[in-house]
């Protein structure tokens, strides 16, 4: 099976976008953004604290700007059908032995801006998601769960109203209920292509090493049509 038929039946695929040590670099900045070291963890004394790439300069754009990445996306998407991002955008950082965060319901991303600038969750989105790796995620370390095929639930779910982020998340989570689990683990560099409307949640840490991840909106040069000839289509219809 090619990876995009991946991306077709699961509504998400991993890619390389860059190695290791670019990811690691990355992290690095990102521990001086938040004034915290990963040498002392007497100061990890919240369970998730947010940073920020919003300038996408050397490693973060190195990730952002990967040729890797933009040829999947280019074949998820169709070429001349997402727009290059600048940055790698909002990064939570979840740190272990510690009372979970009140943020882990099964949701899909706001995926649809409107023209006042506020967000909605739409079944005809106008943004995909990417989940970057800065640091290696293994079972225990938070790793964002994913409900497989559960874009084709969403789609349905949603038709093509849109939605305030609640209302959504309830419709959503009861239509997607019995699909299979998958977890976004991997090395840092990595990132996961993932569907609009796949649904997916956060969970509890229970390993010992921080975890780095960007959740990156791209947006789509048109709101998606499920009845294009694109994976991102196929995707809700097979």
């Amino acid at each position: 099976m090619s990876w995009t038929d991946q991306f077709v039946k699961q509504g998400f695929v991993k890619v390389q976008a860059a190695s290791p040590q670019v990811g690691l670099a990355a992290q690095e900045l990102l521990w001086k953004q938040i004034g915290l070291s990963p040498d002392d963890p007497s100061g990890w004394t919240q369970p998730v604290v947010w940073a920020a790439d919003m300038t996408g300069v050397g490693p973060f754009g190195q990730i952002i700007r990967s040729p890797v990445l933009a040829q999947a996306l280019d074949e998820v998407c169709g070429q001349g059908g997402w727009r290059p991002s600048g940055a790698c955008g909002n990064i939570p950082i979840r740190f272990p032995n510690l009372p979970p965060a009140d943020d882990r319901g099964w949701h899909i991303d706001l995926n649809v801006m409107h023209e006042d600038g506020s967000w909605a969750v739409s079944g005809r989105p106008g943004t995909l998601l990417l989940l970057i790796l800065f640091s290696e995620v293994g079972p225990d370390d938070a790793p964002t769960r994913i409900r497989v095929g559960s874009q084709r639930d969403a789609a349905a779910a949603l038709g093509d109203g849109t939605y305030e982020h609640v209302p959504a998340s309830r419709l959503i989570e009861a239509a997607s209920a019995e699909r299979p689990l998958a977890y976004a683990t991997g090395l840092p560099g990595e990132v996961y292509v993932v569907h609009p409307l796949t649904v997916h949640a956060a969970q509890e840490h229970l390993g010992s090493r921080p975890r780095f991840m960007a959740q990156t909106p791209i947006f789509l040069s048109a709101p998606l049509d499920p009845s294009a000839d694109t994976p991102l289509a196929r995707a809700v219809r097979e």
